[in-house]
C-alpha cells in the first residue's frame, strides 16, 4: 500500500512539460520556485532555464543504458522532488526525463521541495533536504523500490572530498563542479541510473 505522505504529493505531481512550462513562466516573471524569493535565487532559475533546454537538446544515451531502462516491464512511477534554483537538479532532472521517456512502462512526475516538504523528510540525504531527489515507487505495491540523489556518484564524490578537505563548500567548487557537470553530458547519471535498474531487474526475477 502506498504511504498516504507520496499519494498526497502524487496527487498535485506535475509533468516534465508542465514543469519545462513553469520555468519559462518564472522566467519571464523574475520569479523562483520556493519560499524564498531573492535576487540570486531568481538569477539561478533563469540560469537553470537555459541548462536544462540544452540537455533537452544535447543529451546522449548509450545502447546499453537504453537496454536496461527498456527492460523494465514492471509498472513504475518516477517522483522527482525539485526546485527551480537548484543548479545540481537542472542538470540531473531532464537527464532522468529523457530516460523515462524510453519505457511507458515509466511514469515521469514532478513536485516542489518546499510545497511538499512531508515527502522531502522522509528522503533526507544525510539529514538534509538536498535536490533533485528521484524515488522510484512500483506502481501495483506503492513501495519504494529505490532513490537516486541530489546528485549523481562521481560529483557526490567531489563534493564530500571536499567538504572533508574544507569543511564547507566555496563558490569556487561550486563553478568548478558546474564545469564537471558540462563535461560529464549527463553519463554519470545515466550509468547510476542504469545501475540501479539492473538491480531491479535482478530482484524481480528471484
Amino acid at each position: 500500500m502506498i504511504h498516504p505522505i507520496i499519494k498526497r504529493s502524487l496527487d498535485k505531481a506535475m509533468s516534465y512539460d508542465d514543469y519545462t512550462v513553469l520555468m519559462n513562466a518564472l522566467v519571464e516573471n523574475d520569479a523562483t520556485t520556493g519560499t524564498e524569493q531573492t535576487e540570486a535565487l531568481v538569477a539561478y532559475t533563469k540560469l537553470n532555464a537555459r541548462r536544462m533546454k540544452r540537455w533537452d537538446k544535447t543529451l546522449k544515451i548509450t545502447s546499453e543504458a537504453q537496454q536496461s531502462i527498456t527492460g523494465i516491464s514492471k509498472k513504475i512511477t518516477w517522483l522527482v522532488i525539485t526546485e527551480s534554483w537548484c543548479g545540481d537538479a537542472a542538470h540531473v532532472v531532464p537527464v532522468l526525463n529523457k530516460l523515462s521517456e524510453l519505457n511507458d512502462n515509466i511514469d515521469f512526475k514532478i513536485v516542489l521541495r518546499d510545497e511538499n516538504l512531508e515527502l522531502m523528510d522522509m528522503f533526507l540525504t544525510n539529514g538534509g533536504r538536498a535536490i533533485a531527489k528521484l524515488i522510484i515507487i512500483d506502481n501495483e505495491t506503492g513501495q519504494v523500490l529505490n532513490t537516486f540523489g541530489p546528485r549523481p556518484s562521481k560529483a557526490t564524490a567531489l563534493v564530500n572530498n571536499y567538504k572533508a578537505k574544507h569543511g564547507a563548500l566555496t563558490p569556487e567548487f561550486k563553478e568548478d563542479l558546474q564545469l564537471w557537470y558540462n563535461k560529464d553530458k549527463g553519463q554519470n547519471t545515466i550509468e547510476d541510473i542504469a545501475l540501479i535498474l539492473q538491480e531491479l531487474q535482478l530482484e524481480m526475477c528471484v
